[in-house]
């Protein structure tokens, strides 16, 4: 097989959607599957759309994903530019060739000429008029006008794109990885616009010129684009580039969570999910979006389970590193239909990686937390703590959210706990217990815990009667991991502080 090349190509309208970021994902993972190169490619021929900061916010939320790039507007590559309004020049005389060949042709109409032309149609009963073979001849084009005629309105200046010409009547057959055989009859097919009035070409024909100059061995794209596929098609064929025209892979569609639509901002804004991968904040409004990123996704977790929105291994097996996910993927098991976003699911994910986090990886991150609140603690401190609460916690903000007693002795006391739990005779079997922890020479989590349960027998007591109480003086709150590895960590010292600030605070 020759090289796998494969393309990422958005366009810098705005932020990247998940959708996105999926195909980014499945290109990255095919690529990286047999041995070939991953590029991304920027599709900015449409100046009307593009968005400031948009570049760099796709370029940053793939780094984030960890999906690494080959050549691009960044690393350069044997196939620049990258950018395709740094190669305006190229396309001309590709969109010309097809015009001498007769495979397009030059239209002149203005706006009020096409909008007229659609309300004959609609009036003759046609609900979705076209610029085909049926009206390009009742059109100002250079099928329908002389010679003379269109050299001299070229000359003059005046504007003008250029049309792809579809033939009446014949099949288009597209063998796509994902969904089998596609074809489509010509006479459902428009004369779509190849190159624009402002000197730019349109996403059909410059994305063939760039595939075919890129040496792009596969498409793999999102499914919105399989009705362009035959025009497409037919462009190869007229360039003569049939033979090396890239083997095309459609993915299916990510759908709102009730599986009515195709998921999209307002949905997630709805319902309480980002849909980008990274914040957003716009330049010219000020708006800002929220990204996986900053809601405490593991970049790992948000990549494993975008993989599964489409793709299933063959087997039961869910967790997956990027290099797992690399070795598993292949196109053919990619389904056809669309497929659900799950924000729990997204969640559970979250979980399942956080809990595989090295304690002295969440750390690291959970500094960040304590830093921003003044607090200062050791690093091997840290990483106990993160050891003690990963597994209750779904998100590292949970850790600090959950924890914070860890780092701060509590102001304040669950009151609930205290209505339930604090009897008249809790203190003084707090004060008694405090005493006992004093004497306690290796303070350990075996040692006290031991000790404790001693002092419930001498004193003829449950453990429920005094354990939610000791909880409760040390943390503030009714629940938590094991009080006795708590105790281990904050220390007799600590220990023995907040039971003497409880049992003057409680009443």
């Amino acid at each position: 097989m020759a090289e796998v090349r494969v393309r990422f190509a958005p366009s810098p309208t705005g932020p990247l959607h998940i959708g996105g970021v999926r195909t980014a994902l499945y290109n990255y993972l095919f690529a990286k599957k047999n041995e070939g190169k991953m590029i991304l490619r920027i599709e900015d021929t449409d100046q009307s759309r593009f968005v400031l900061g948009a570049e760099k916010y796709i370029i940053d939320s793939l780094k984030w994903c960890g999906i690494e790039l080959d050549e691009s507007v960044i690393d350069g590559g044997d196939y620049g530019p990258y950018k395709q309004s740094e190669r305006q020049a190229i396309y001309k005389p590709y969109a010309e060739q097809l015009v001498r060949d007769g495979f397009a042709y030059y239209a002149f109409d203005t706006t009020e000429e096409l909008t007229a032309m659609r309300e004959r149609m609609r009036a003759a009963g046609i609900p979705s008029p076209q610029y085909n073979g049926v009206t390009r001849n009742t059109m100002q084009n250079s099928l329908s006008l002389s010679e003379d005629e269109v050299n001299k309105r070229i000359e003059s200046g005046e504007s003008y794109v250029i049309r792809i010409k579809i033939p009446r009547n014949e099949e288009v057959k597209i063998n796509d990885i994902i969904r089998g055989w596609v074809v489509v009859n010509t006479n459902n097919m428009d004369d779509k616009v190849l190159f624009k009035s402002d000197g730019m070409p349109t996403y059909h024909l410059a994305n063939v010129i760039d595939d075919y100059l890129m040496n792009i061995s596969h498409v793999i794209r999102g499914e919105e684009w399989l009705p362009s596929a035959p025009t497409h098609a037919l462009l190869y064929k007229y360039l003569g580039w049939q033979d090396t025209m890239p083997k095309f892979a459609h993915l299916p569609l990510i759908l709102k969570p009730d599986g009515n639509g195709k998921l999209s901002k307002r949905d997630g804004d709805r319902l309480g999910f980002p849909v980008f991968p990274i914040e957003w904040r716009n330049s010219e409004t000020g708006d800002v979006s929220s990204g996986y990123k900053e809601n405490g996704y593991i970049s790992a977790a948000f990549i494993n389970m975008l993989a599964f929105l489409g793709w299933n291994p063959g087997t039961s097996q869910e967790i997956f590193s990027m290099q797992e996910l690399i070795n598993a993927f292949s196109l053919e098991r990619v389904g056809k239909a669309g497929a659900k976003f799950d924000f729990d699911k997204t969640k559970w994910f979250n979980q399942q990686y956080l809990r595989s986090t090295s304690k002295e990886k969440l750390a690291q991150e959970l500094q960040v937390f304590l830093k921003e609140h003044g607090i200062a603690k050791k690093d091997d401190f840290v990483a106990s703590v993160c050891d003690q609460l990963k597994e209750r916690a779904t998100f590292l903000k949970d850790m600090w959210e959950q924890g914070k007693y860890y780092f701060i002795a509590p102001n304040t006391y669950d009151e609930k706990t205290i209505r339930k739990k604090w009897q008249a005779d809790t203190p003084k079997y707090l004060l008694e217990l405090k005493n006992r922890l004093q004497e306690i020479l290796e303070f350990n989590s075996k040692n006290i815990e031991k000790e404790f349960k001693i002092f419930l027998e001498e004193n003829k007591i449950g453990i429920g009667k005094l354990l939610p109480a000791f909880r409760l003086s040390l943390t503030g709150v009714a629940i938590g991991p094991s009080l006795f590895n708590i105790v281990e960590l904050l220390g007799k010292e600590e220990t023995i502080a907040r039971m003497e600030r409880a049992l003057s605070r409680i009443k």
